[in-house]
């Protein structure tokens, strides 16, 4: 079984920058990543996804433009890197690990999940 441990949320002013890291206990290297988030009051919302190879990427609408996804798989890491944040994207983000190798859009097919970290945007 894959463990996943966040880290790099925090506070931050509207406008700045976070790098959300997420370690995996083993590999998901022939696997599909994903970075989600969950707000007060709001379903939890896929962010980004990407491929086992990196080539092929996924953002949603609302994070497109600002929110970059990229993973390492020689260190078994995937990262998120967050700019222009705003008070919207508060929340507490996890990264998790699909059951297949080609990213598809159902949150069911990610069945590893870390606990989460937390990041909040203040305006």
């Amino acid at each position: 079984q894959v463990q996943l441990v966040e880290s790099g949320g925090g506070s931050v002013q509207a406008g700045g920058s976070l790098r959300l890291s997420c370690a995996a206990s083993e590999s998901s290297t022939n696997r599909c990543m994903g970075w989600f988030r969950h707000a007060p009051g709001k379903e939890r919302e896929a962010v980004a996804r990407i491929d086992v190879g990196g080539s092929n990427t996924y953002y949603s609408d609302s994070v497109k433009g600002r929110f970059t996804i990229t993973r390492d798989n020689a260190k078994n890491m995937l990262y998120l890197q967050m700019n222009s944040l705003k008070p919207k994207d508060t929340g507490m983000y996890y990264c998790a690990t699909s059951r297949f190798v080609v990213c598809g859009a159902d949150q069911a097919d990610f069945v590893y999940w870390g606990p989460g970290t937390q990041v909040a945007v203040s305006s």
